[in-house]
């Protein structure tokens, strides 16, 4: 079994070169997480078959699926089976999360309703910005913007993600001002009806969260969802402010990045500490927005989070669900199955992208015996 490793960067726009290069060249690893450790069995103790796995290890090794995976993780009955890491990507380094960050940033978010920083997902969003004036574009449609809708990516916001000059990437070039750059952006429907994907919102969270809670999201994960899961070290980008980039910056390795998983598969309880109020965890999985389409196996979004088709060769009655990011980053979360699976990637292409997740559907849950 091999010790995962990662990248200390975050490819959302604008490539941080230099970080980059002393990273992939292996230059001051970071320390593996001491404070707690997984306890490890094997596949076949499991209820998993450890051929089949095998097989799906041989054939990323051979290039003949995943070209660029760096790490793929199997946690069954809350026990580490499966660990490898591919190309280079050796033990004590942090890699990239992409939008897997947004699946944390619905952590604190449910931690903040708990603790009473934030009143709840129905609150209006410009009441976390009492003293922000001369807002741009503001209509009665802005001013209805809940913080659910942020969570469920129905903001009717003119906000979206393709191309360099879209909203977003002009987001990520600026040094300071996110949070009055997302408000400032014009509307293009009453929200909580549209479904469009917006990490501008999510990123607009972590002002959110300064404005309650005195701190940004990082400093927050930290003390509140980081601390108690022992995830250490950790990198979260963010602009000259300070603010984090909820919306993609998030870097860990791949054993902590698992925790997340493992945290939503026990209702947010992390062993005798309830770290995420078990309520949330219900809401952030159930699916807020059906994306199903006709023919298709169901799918839809819940809290920052994916929920996908159950398992084909189970009872399908159980969604799967995913935290899911650029470059072919995932965290599946099978309840059926009590079990938590990680990819970290370097996907070029769209396809190559969603790959892991057909890997994921044709490979690995197959190895399920019982």
């Amino acid at each position: 079994m091999k010790t995962t490793a990662g990248r200390r960067i975050l490819i959302f726009g604008v490539v941080l070169a230099g970080f980059w290069a002393a990273q992939a060249s292996g230059q001051a690893p970071a320390p593996p997480s001491t404070s707690w450790q997984w306890p490890v069995s094997t596949p076949e103790e499991q209820g998993l078959d450890p051929k089949v796995l095998a097989d799906v290890v041989d054939l990323i090794r051979k290039n003949e699926i995943l070209p660029r995976l760096h790490y793929l993780i199997i946690v069954r009955h809350g026990r580490l089976v499966l660990e490898e890491n591919f190309h280079g990507w050796g033990p004590g380094k942090l890699h990239t999360l992409q939008s897997v960050s947004k699946s944390f940033t619905s952590a604190l978010v449910g931690i903040a309703i708990a603790r009473g920083e934030f009143k709840g997902v129905d609150e209006k969003v410009l009441d976390f910005f009492p003293g922000l004036t001369g807002i741009a574009n503001m209509d009665e449609r802005k001013a209805a913007i809940r913080l659910e809708d942020l969570l469920t990516m129905r903001s009717g916001t003119d906000y979206h993600e393709q191309g360099e000059s879209s909203p977003h990437f002009q987001l990520n070039r600026l040094t300071s001002g996110w949070d009055k750059f997302y408000l400032d952006r014009p509307m293009l429907g009453p929200p909580g009806k549209e479904f469009r994907y917006d990490s501008g919102g999510v990123i607009l969270i972590s002002a959110m969260l300064r404005n309650r809670a005195g701190t940004h999201a990082a400093a927050y994960a930290e003390r509140f969802l980081f601390k108690p899961l022992g995830i250490k070290p950790w990198f979260w980008f963010g602009n000259g402010e300070g603010h984090t980039h909820t919306g993609g910056g998030l870097n860990l390795t791949a054993r902590d990045t698992a925790k997340l998983g493992l945290l939503y598969l026990r209702g947010g309880r992390w062993g005798d500490e309830q770290v995420v109020p078990e309520a949330w965890v219900r809401e952030c999985l159930k699916m807020h927005v059906d994306l199903t389409v006709a023919g298709q196996p169901p799918s839809g979004y819940g809290y920052l989070w994916w929920v996908l088709a159950p398992d084909p060769r189970g009872d399908g009655k159980q969604f799967v669900y995913a935290a899911r990011g650029r470059l072919g980053q995932y965290i599946f979360i099978v309840p059926e199955h009590d079990m938590v699976v990680v990819v970290l990637a370097d996907a070029k292409t769209s396809p190559e992208m969603a790959k892991p997740m057909q890997v994921f559907y044709d490979r690995i849950l197959p190895a399920v015996r019982h």
